[in-house]
């Protein structure tokens, strides 16, 4: 059939103006090409650990295979309560702040649901996961990127912040550590952040699920700031850290009126999370500190490895303080990034993501992921720099 598909007519405004997520586009173009080394999608490239595992396994056993309250378990909520303490040093109240969720994905989609009213304005940090700008526009809301710099390590800056505002500014959503770029955040920056929440009347979103993954320094989150917890929804979840992408779990603390919005949303749209996924968070809460420590060692071994190569190879790299992302800057090579991608794809077989993926701001870099194993990448970087030094001359 030639011509538009009269069905489109029926997707709505809003729906048809979304671009598909860059990272997915370019890994259709990597199915099926034999030898490629991907450093793209970030998933961790360990199983999860066995003791998780076994707990969901032992909850199927005993036959727990059904609904659980749409708040979750109120016995992962008291876990999830005892760590955000332990870990980020705030507390919440399990019975009425604490929302467990589809992944980090869905709590985020709940929180700007909740929240925004059409035309509200949603403040994000670009270079940013894909899924930010996208997630306020299918809210109503209008999001509005506040760029970041390489030299700052990617870190976003208040002053960055306040040139963005506007009478329509309602919501300033963070991710430290990021995805794609690695950047985190100092605590007297988050500080002067906070202030400017507080004298604008922000409610600040916070995604933390790299928040383990923090190699130097310590993570400090915004919602342990002063006057901060009571405007902000902190997100969370297992996916990175304790390497459980595929339980889809995450989770939602915040104040009770906000949370119980959420949850609202929640009750009609999922119901509740997998009670087998949350019969095994419980158990990442309860002893998967040492299986977290482990990769987190791996992972600061594999980034000093490919940011090294990186810039030995001419590729400027800053050094990511968190996450397992290196966003190296390729403008040295004359490509563009969406060109950098494709050439290298073809010629050497090494995938990563182009920059623009993750906004405008991405443009001239590229992501590569470091979740894979360190033989992998240091054959990708031996075919990366093959591929520069051809394409420099």
């Amino acid at each position: 059939m030639n011509g538009p598909d009269p069905l489109t007519g029926f997707v709505a405004q809003h729906v048809r103006g979304l671009p598909r997520s860059g990272i997915r586009a370019f890994f259709d173009l990597v199915q099926g090409l034999p030898d490629v080394i991907s450093l793209g999608v970030g998933e961790p490239d360990f199983v999860t650990p066995w003791h998780i595992r076994e707990a969901a396994i032992y909850a199927l056993e005993r036959g727990k295979t059904s609904y659980t309250s749409n708040l979750g378990l109120l016995r992962l909520r008291e876990a999830i309560c005892d760590y955000v303490r332990r870990q980020f040093g705030v507390g919440y109240e399990p019975r009425r702040e604490v929302l467990v969720t589809v992944g980090v994905s869905e709590a985020l989609d709940l929180a700007l649901r909740a929240v925004l009213n059409p035309g509200d304005e949603v403040l994000y940090h670009e270079p940013c996961y894909v899924s930010y700008s996208p997630s306020v526009a299918l809210a109503h809301g209008v999001p509005v990127a506040v760029p970041c710099r390489a030299e700052d390590g990617f870190a976003v800056r208040a002053e960055a912040i306040a040139a963005r505002l506007t009478p329509r500014s309602k919501v300033l959503m963070l991710n430290f550590p990021t995805n794609p770029t690695g950047g985190t955040m100092e605590r007297a920056e988050l500080e002067r952040i906070a202030e400017l929440a507080q004298r604008h009347n922000l409610l600040v979103i916070t995604d933390e699920i790299y928040s383990e993954l923090t190699f130097e320094g310590e993570h400090v989150s915004v919602a342990a700031l002063p006057g901060m917890r009571e405007r902000t929804i902190f997100l969370h979840g297992f996916s990175k850290a304790y390497a459980m992408t595929g339980f889809r779990i995450g989770y939602a603390c915040g104040p009770a009126a906000l949370v119980e919005a959420m949850m609202k949303i929640h009750q009609y749209s999922m119901l509740c999370a997998s009670i087998v996924s949350q019969e095994a968070a419980i158990a990442a809460l309860g002893n998967g500190d040492r299986a977290v420590a482990d990769m987190r060692e791996a992972y600061r071994a594999r980034r000093n490895v490919i940011v090294g190569a990186l810039n030995a190879m001419g590729l400027s790299c800053h050094r990511p303080r968190g996450s397992f992302y290196a966003f190296p800057s390729v403008r040295a090579t004359g490509l563009s990034a969406q060109e950098f991608a494709g050439r290298l794809l073809r010629e050497e077989k090494v995938a990563c993501v182009p920059g623009d993926a993750f906004g405008p701001g991405g443009a001239g870099f590229v992501r590569c992921c470091f979740a894979t194993a360190l033989d992998r990448i240091e054959e990708a970087m031996r075919r990366m720099a093959r591929f520069v030094a051809r394409v420099r001359g």
